[in-house]
């Protein structure tokens, strides 16, 4: 088992704010519908599309958008079906996410980012937020989609980390923390909604300032 200290991180909904990313193309594509309702049934139907498959996420995207018209009775034209793999790069980082990187870094953490995401769109990401991780996990090399243990499954087997120096950190209940819970890993949930959970968790924190302290906490240097 390896010595470091290992801190993991979901990306979107963690480090990238998915809701303004996709919420801006929704309102572009259906400028006279409410975009908000629009993202939450998104948000509803992405996981059915996900659960037991591993086909790329850029199909994922094309399929759950394509669902959502069809469930609100909306126009999507064929060249649009792509819309959400052709944006997902320039979706923004939360503003305190490079930062809280680069403290965790010069605190001595080794960074991984476990995504539902393909390689190409999480190089994307990580360039925009502009701070080196150690190690990518996506769904493809996972073969599965989370909450499916198989992310967690490669982090380990390619890190040796030592699962007692390590925490997760991430904002998904579905996708991240319930997970973590039943793997038995510990796991800071960034609570950026304010929803409520009894979901077992280590920390809790409403963004990701002051993570650093936190971890330091959990796992001593």
């Amino acid at each position: 088992m390896s010595a470091d200290r290992w801190a993991t991180f979901d990306c979107y909904g963690t480090l990238i704010d998915w809701r303004a990313g996709i919420g801006a193309t929704l309102a572009r594509l259906w400028p006279g519908e409410d975009a908000g309702r629009l993202l939450a049934c998104y948000h509803s139907i992405e996981p059915d599309v996900q659960a037991g498959r591993a086909v790329p996420y850029r199909e994922v995207l094309a399929e759950a958008l394509g669902r959502l018209a069809a469930q609100e009775g909306l126009d999507l034209p064929v060249e649009e079906r792509g819309a959400l793999g052709r944006s997902l790069p320039d979706w923004p980082p939360f503003p305190e996410a490079p930062g809280s990187l680069s403290e965790l870094r010069e605190r001595g953490w080794r960074l991984a980012v476990l995504s539902n995401t393909d390689p190409d769109l999480l190089a994307a990401s990580l360039r925009a937020i502009g701070v080196p991780v150690d190690l990518q996990v996506t769904a493809l090399e996972a073969g599965s989609y989370k909450p499916a243990h198989g992310h967690w499954s490669v982090f380990f087997d390619r890190s040796s980390a030592d699962r007692l120096r390590h925490v997760h950190v991430a904002a998904s209940l579905f996708h991240d923390v319930a997970p973590a819970a039943e793997l038995g890993l510990a796991a800071v949930w960034i609570n950026r909604e304010g929803e409520t959970s009894d979901l077992p968790r280590a920390r809790e924190l409403a963004d990701l300032r002051g993570l650093a302290d936190s971890l330091d906490e959990l796992v001593p240097g």
